[in-house]
């Protein structure tokens, strides 16, 4: 009984598979189409490339000169929308009456 082996990699597609790949592309897209969507794919791919160095220079300086701007604590949190009921009556003024009828 042989162990089954799990491949570390997966192969790359051969000349015929790539071959299938391109032609079933053809057909979806048309002639004239690929080599647009082929510019544009690369340009969203410079673009993610621009946005993934700048954020990593960004970081970059960060940890050189140790200013870690926190702005997003909780601390500085406010909440400005007032709770109200599923019947649309203010939840704070109503608890506010109760209490004063309690007293």
């Amino acid at each position: 009984m042989v162990p089954e082996t799990i491949p570390l990699f997966v192969p790359m597609p051969g000349a015929m598979e790539l071959g299938v790949i391109l032609f079933i592309a053809i057909l979806l897209f048309g002639a004239n189409k690929i080599p647009k969507l082929a510019r544009s794919t690369g340009e969203a791919m410079g673009e993610f490339q621009k946005g993934r160095e700048k954020v990593e220079t960004e970081l970059e300086e960060m940890r050189e000169t140790g200013n870690y701007d926190d702005t997003s604590s909780d601390e500085d949190f406010v909440d400005t929308e007032p709770v109200t009921s599923e019947d649309g009556s203010d939840t704070a003024s109503a608890e506010e009456s109760t209490e004063t009828e309690s007293q």
